[in-house]
């Protein structure tokens, strides 16, 4: 079976695919992603909240086994912790159902710790660069700073799942603690310039009408493109 065969690749929407009973996870149209190796019937998900047991049960269903989570950011709609007042489950409490080891940036690792309970001992901290490798799949990280500090995407067989760095309209927000618009153009500028026209964009929110599009459409067609300066961009968004 060939590397492409063997890829499992989902993008699981909250209140529609799993959570569809709870009015925030509807209301903030997050995605999850299932990304793993089939032949191995193993994979990780990326950025489990709300609904950790339907994420699981996906898996289940598919034939596949949790070996592991990755996030993209500390924000508890992403991994799990309080916001605006609820209480939203996630890695902690799918830690809880399976032990699997967290995959985090370097510098987002305590955040996520805190937020969700977490130990540090549970968190594996990587440098941009570093490759998660699931069966024969290879999943590459790329720190992209600017919405967090340690905010990544992850760069898998032509699809880049970016979190909040980059969606297909507008960005992540950087008026939030740890935000930075400096660190954000250079991130979507320069760090992910290498990312080909014709690999796939999958974002952490539904913020479009459609749920991904190839980065040359993207780089087109998003406004975040517009400036071609960092002075530009500061006048822009805030610096």
């Amino acid at each position: 079976m060939s590397t492409d065969d063997r890829l499992y690749f989902r993008q699981l929407l909250s209140g529609r695919d799993f959570a569809t009973a709870d009015p925030m996870a509807r209301q903030m149209v997050n995605f999850a992603y299932l990304i793993g190796d089939r032949e191995a019937g193993e994979a990780v998900v990326v950025d489990p909240a709300y609904d950790v047991g339907g994420l699981m049960d996906a898996l289940e269903a598919d034939g596949m086994r949790c070996t592991g989570v990755l996030a993209t950011h500390y924000h508890p709609d992403h991994v799990g912790g309080s916001m605006m007042g609820f209480q939203i489950s996630g890695a902690k409490e799918l830690l809880e159902l399976i032990s699997v080891p967290v995959h985090a940036q370097r510098d987002e690792a305590g955040f996520i710790a805190e937020v969700t309970g977490l130990g540090d001992d549970e968190i594996i901290g990587h440098d941009s660069g570093d490759v998660v490798s699931i069966g024969a799949i290879d999943i590459e990280l790329i720190h992209t700073p600017g919405h967090t500090p340690g905010s990544q995407c992850f760069l898998v067989d032509g699809r880049l799942v970016a979190g909040d760095t980059l969606f297909l309209e507008g960005c992540g927000r950087t008026d939030l603690p740890g935000g930075d618009p400096a660190a954000l153009y250079h991130s979507l500028h320069h760090r992910l310039a290498r990312v080909p026209d014709d690999a796939v964009l999958y974002p952490g929110h539904l913020y479009s009408p459609q749920p991904s599009a190839p980065m040359g459409d993207t780089r087109r067609d998003n406004f975040v493109f517009m400036p071609r300066s960092e002075e530009q961009w500061l006048a822009m968004f805030g610096g």
